[in-house]
């Protein structure tokens, strides 16, 4: 898709959502002795939620997995609307269109495996990150060039910032050049 149609689709969007195992993480799950699951989040990928949403736009999860580390760590983002264990993804994004009040077309999805397409296909914007499934890396409208886990979540956020002009604010909080 062209870079002035996907600025276009990025200026609507007040709600972003995200699946964690492949685009918040790499997708690997580590299962230690006791049974615990240990994921690695990127520090990068925070930083550009939190960023995210100071400038007004929601930020939701919506995972297949039940996963507390996945619970910590959207408490520490301060990320209200967390969905897990929940392989059917479709209700839920009809839920939450329900409780904002929201368009189709107001809200993005970065998903990376088939769970996700019902989503992806419905959504104002679809994203997938680089290490995305072949199957919906082609039904998408951008692939990014970093992988889930590893800076996936902020590229997107980088350019859906820039593309509604909200870049400069950000960047002019913790510069001391402007």
């Amino acid at each position: 898709m062209a870079v002035p149609t996907l600025i276009r689709k990025a200026r609507k969007i007040r709600m972003v959502l995200l699946d964690v195992d492949g685009v918040m993480t790499n997708g690997q799950v580590f299962v230690l002795p006791t049974g615990e699951e240990v994921k690695v989040f990127s520090i990068h990928d925070g930083f550009g939620i939190v960023c995210a949403m100071k400038s007004g736009i929601r930020v939701g999860i919506i995972s297949g997995r039940p996963s507390k580390a996945v619970e910590q760590r959207c408490a520490e983002l301060k990320i209200e609307d967390v969905f897990l264990d929940s392989m059917e993804k479709l209700p839920v994004l009809e839920k939450i269109v329900a409780k904002y009040n929201l368009a189709l077309d107001e809200i993005a999805f970065l998903g990376d495996d088939l769970p996700d397409l019902p989503v992806l296909e419905r959504v104002g914007f679809s994203v997938a990150p680089q290490n995305a499934m072949l199957a919906v890396k082609g039904r998408v409208d951008l692939v990014l060039e970093r992988n889930g886990g590893e800076g996936a979540v902020r590229e997107f956020f980088d350019f859906l910032l820039a593309a509604q002009e909200k870049d400069r604010s950000i960047l002019a909080k913790y510069s001391s050049k402007t």
